[in-house]
């Protein structure tokens, strides 16, 4: 990976999308189109991340399995984010199992992830709640394993179980605390308050700002 790739990588992973593109907006090669898509992402412009990140993942090479599937599962997030719930899982699936095949653990948990949430969504809680319970958050980094406690608080909640779900939020909020996104600590803060507040949907959300770690 060269050095303007590295670099724009590191700063979408700070959280300066704007410094990201300086590096790369030029390019058109598929590690650039990939970080583009993500930066336009934390920017907000969803519908042209999704449309860079497609382009990235037709550029990667036949041999560049495990990036292509990699974008995949960014452009999944970036749907479940937007709420288009349209987005076809089994593309998703069919990403996961790559990742898995080639040892990608932490991606692959996190594909994972992103199906339990959209589960949730749609309100199959049986399978959400059996998926989630054969992920091992302690591996994840702080920000996804804030967004793994608030899908648990978010079934937990519809489940009517009040003092999982604010077990759940408690630990969500630590994650937060040790991810220093004070943004994502207030917004843990007001789900507290608003059990009506679409958990999922926020899980979703909040790791957009990561994504760009699923690309490396």
């Amino acid at each position: 990976m060269d050095s303007l790739i590295t670099a724009a990588a590191r700063a979408l992973a700070a959280g300066d999308p704007l410094g990201a593109l300086k590096r790369v907006a030029l390019r058109d090669d598929a590690p650039a189109l990939a970080l583009r898509g993500i930066a336009m992402a934390q920017l907000g412009d969803l519908v042209r991340a999704k449309a860079l990140l497609r382009r990235a993942a037709r550029a990667f090479g036949p041999k560049e399995a495990v990036a292509r599937a990699r974008c995949v599962v960014a452009e999944a997030e970036i749907a479940l984010v937007s709420r288009d719930l349209g987005w076809p899982a089994k593309t998703l699936e069919t990403a996961r199992e790559v990742l898995e095949s080639h040892r990608d653990y932490v991606n692959s948990a996190h594909a994972r992830l992103l199906q339990v949430r959209r589960l949730v969504l749609v309100g199959e809680l049986d399978e959400a709640e059996r998926l989630l319970g054969r992920l091992d958050p302690s591996p994840f980094s702080p920000v996804s394993r804030a967004a793994y406690e608030l899908t648990a608080a978010a079934i937990a909640i519809r489940r009517v179980r009040a003092t999982v779900a604010e077990e759940a939020l408690a630990r969500a909020k630590m994650a937060a605390q040790e991810a220093r996104i004070n943004a994502l600590v207030a917004e843990i803060e007001v789900a507290a308050l608003g059990p009506a507040l679409p958990l999922a949907s926020l899980a979703a959300r909040i790791r957009v700002s990561e994504s760009s770690r699923c690309l490396m």
